[in-house]
């Protein structure tokens, strides 16, 4: 069985005493020691010469009472400016600002300069607590003023913090609601899963979709999870009105332009037959009119048609896919002119395959009409920009871009024939796959559609 050694016997004859001097202890010793030479030769010289008793004694009384207060002068002039300095720095330590140090005299050297320290530091200290003290109310006053529900929770997910929105939506003061758990606020699905995220909520103070933010913040050193929600109800439903007004105006035109000549033609027919005698070319006449009645009707119902195919777009089921196949049997399926496929890295993508092969020959269809104009060509590529992201290209070498602001919008067309969902349904299909879709212009002519979806776990090489 082993013993541990004794510090202390470590150190050898060298051993830290038992009893530690105080500083004024010190002094006192060390000016003891430094007038006891002095002192010493001083009664010597008075004892061995040729004074009576009477001057020896006065003489030494004298010399011990000007030595104890010369060394009490001495221990006054180190402690008591020390001690002013020890009792500013314990007030800086308690967050008081309000004592000063003084040099008195013309005092220099390393005590005057710690005072100025002291002094400075205080300053410092003083403004640093004041912008803090700022800081924090600022802060307060927006987390109180702002119209999203700030939650923060420790590691227990007891609740921490909240601001007024956060009351609002709970139903509760602030004291009613201090220390509960997540679970009992209802709160513990906002506390896991991804974020940013839109999130149903079913509280007292409201419901319906609202985006979740998570993050983490460190209050008096403990860490706590912080949660933002803010209600997207009244921006929807904005979005809503403004997304049904397009819709209605462009389904009002749509049927205006075939429901108007359907009525100038129909009433051109009713005038011809009321005619006496009937006209020789009637039956001709009745006809075309017939005819191109039935091709307004016809195109109607294919736009009806594709508005119905835009509405009804399913959930995609996705499931890991290569993207080289996909691509080139996309591009082997466009006729018109040969599309050139540089292949990239390998790549894997969660994938829906029919909605992506329907993505990707709405692309490279765009892109071919548009190079049959010019006389160009099509070429589709892609890379792995950084590691979680694939970006795909289908470029093309037509006349470019002119009107980019309406791309998007369904049923919009500069196509003479087009049913103008295409682009909008490329981006339905892209947003379903977590991903997005950009046209740009490219130079010096043509255009490009950049795919971005996020690659599959283990997806790229």
């Amino acid at each position: 069985m082993s013993r541990r050694a004794n510090p202390a016997s470590r150190r050898g004859p060298f051993r830290r005493p038992r009893h530690h001097l105080e500083f004024n202890e010190r002094i006192v010793l060390l000016s003891v020691l430094a007038g006891l030479p002095a002192f010493t030769l001083a009664v010597f010289l008075l004892w061995t010469g040729p004074f009576d008793p009477v001057a020896r004694w006065s003489a030494t009384a004298a010399l011990v009472f000007l030595w104890t207060a010369l060394t009490l002068v001495l221990r006054a002039s180190l402690v008591k400016p020390i001690r002013a300095l020890s009792m500013v720095l314990s007030a800086l330590r308690m967050g008081d600002f309000s004592l000063h140090t003084r040099v008195r005299g013309n005092v220099r050297g390393p005590l005057a300069a710690a005072f100025r320290e002291a002094n400075q530091l205080k300053t410092i200290l003083r403004e640093q607590r004041l912008g803090a003290v700022e800081a924090t109310a600022l802060l307060r006053r927006v987390l109180e003023e702002i119209d999203v529900a700030v939650f923060a929770f420790d590691s227990n997910e007891e609740l921490r913090l909240l601001n007024r929105a956060g009351e609002r939506l709970l139903g509760q003061p602030a004291d009613n609601l201090m220390g509960m758990r997540a679970g009992r606020l209802n709160l513990a699905e906002a506390l896991s899963g991804t974020a940013p995220r839109t999130l149903e909520v079913r509280l007292p103070g409201g419901q319906g979709r609202w985006e979740l933010r998570r993050t983490t913040i460190r209050q008096d050193g403990a860490p706590l999870r912080l949660l933002v929600l803010s209600d997207l109800t009244r921006a929807l439903r904005e979005e809503e009105r403004h997304a049904w007004k397009r819709i209605i105006r462009v389904l009002g035109h749509e049927i205006n332009n075939s429901l108007a000549p359907i009525k100038s033609i129909a009433g051109s027919l009713r005038t011809l037959m009321r005619r006496q005698p009937a006209p020789a070319d009637l039956e001709t006449e009745l006809a075309g009119g017939l005819k191109v009645i039935a091709g307004r009707a016809e195109s109607l119902g294919r736009f009806m048609a594709a508005y119905a195919r835009l509405t009804r777009l399913p959930d995609p089921v996705l499931a890991p896919a290569f993207v080289a196949p996909l691509v080139r049997r996309s591009a082997a399926l466009e006729t018109r002119l040969p599309v050139v496929v540089k292949e990239g890295p390998p790549a894997q993508v969660l994938a829906d395959p029919d909605q992506f092969d329907q993505l990707l020959i709405n692309l490279v269809r765009n892109a071919a009409d548009a190079s049959l104009e010019s006389g160009g060509g099509v070429t589709v590529h892609w890379r792995i920009p950084n590691g979680r992201t694939l970006e795909l290209f289908v470029e093309d070498e037509g006349p470019g871009l002119k009107d980019q602001s309406n791309l998007f919008v369904p049923f919009f067309t500069t196509k003479p024939g087009g049913s103008g969902i295409g682009l909008a349904l490329c981006r339905e299909i892209a947003e379903g796959h977590g991903g997005r879709i950009v046209l740009r212009n490219r130079n010096p002519r043509g255009a490009v559609a950049v795919l971005s979806l996020p690659l599959a776990p283990g997806g790229s090489a």
